[in-house]
């Protein structure tokens, strides 16, 4: 059987490592970006050079016409999907709540979470026995942040990602019959360029020693707990969670 993966947002980072991992492991690779259509296309090159098959979307996945033109391209592009790895999500400057205005809660809102409802409804579409399709795996892409809160630093994020939690339980449980696993990641400090984002790119390095392992994770780790959820041998595992995250 032929396996397509939809990884949103994977042109750096963990989901960069989650689409080299999943193409070494036989799926055909689209890869979503919003901006950055060279490190997609790099992403692209390097899997179809190793003789794996991948192509680019531009797409804004918190728009929901863009969502639906996605997975009509994939279609026409794959034949379908078999998984999805909701990994769309932004970080705002380090801020205590009272200091947040509206603006900056709607945009961590918007791409953290509502990201995750559109493509989850349309991946269901395509991949749910009630819609004619044989099956298929979410996992989504959430943060040890939804368990600690990041207080004086993201709780706009904390919040949004707990918000991904909620989605994963009850999604999970609302489609179990229908073939579709759902399960989640909650990486903690690793090191990837959205904490550049967030206005401290050393954040890791920082904070590390708050970590009972005494390190920060690399991009690849997430990525092979993802790929694992993803696999038959996750074949019993739905509405679960991967803390990967060194303890914390």
């Amino acid at each position: 059987m032929t396996k397509t993966i939809l990884i949103t947002g994977s042109s750096r980072g963990i989901r960069a490592a989650t689409a080299l991992l999943a193409a070494k492991q036989g799926y055909n690779v689209c890869v979503n970006y919003l901006q950055n259509e060279k490190a997609a296309e790099q992403i692209v090159h390097q899997i179809n050079q190793n003789g794996g098959k991948a192509i680019a979307y531009q797409a804004d996945v918190t728009s929901e016409t863009d969502v639906k033109s996605l997975f009509s391209k994939i279609d026409d592009d794959f034949g379908g999907l078999t998984a999805l790895v909701n990994n769309s999500g932004i970080l705002e400057t380090q801020s205590r709540v009272d200091n947040m205005d509206m603006n900056r809660i709607l945009r961590v809102i918007n791409s953290n979470i509502i990201s995750c409802f559109l493509c989850s409804k349309e991946a269901i579409k395509r991949m749910s026995t009630l819609y004619g399709g044989v099956g298929g795996a979410i996992v989504n892409v959430s943060s040890i942040a939804a368990k600690t809160g990041s207080p004086n630093e993201y709780v706009d994020y904390a919040a949004s990602k707990a918000a991904v939690d909620a989605l994963t339980i009850g999604l999970s449980k609302e489609v179990a019959e229908e073939g579709i696993r759902v399960n989640a990641v909650r990486p903690g400090f690793i090191y990837t360029d959205i904490h550049a984002n967030g206005g401290e790119p050393n954040r890791v390095d920082r904070i590390k020693n708050m970590v009972p392992m005494k390190r920060g994770g690399q991009p690849g780790e997430v990525a092979k707990a993802i790929l694992w959820l993803l696999s038959d041998e996750a074949s019993f595992s739905t509405g679960t969670f991967i803390d990967i995250s060194g303890g914390r």
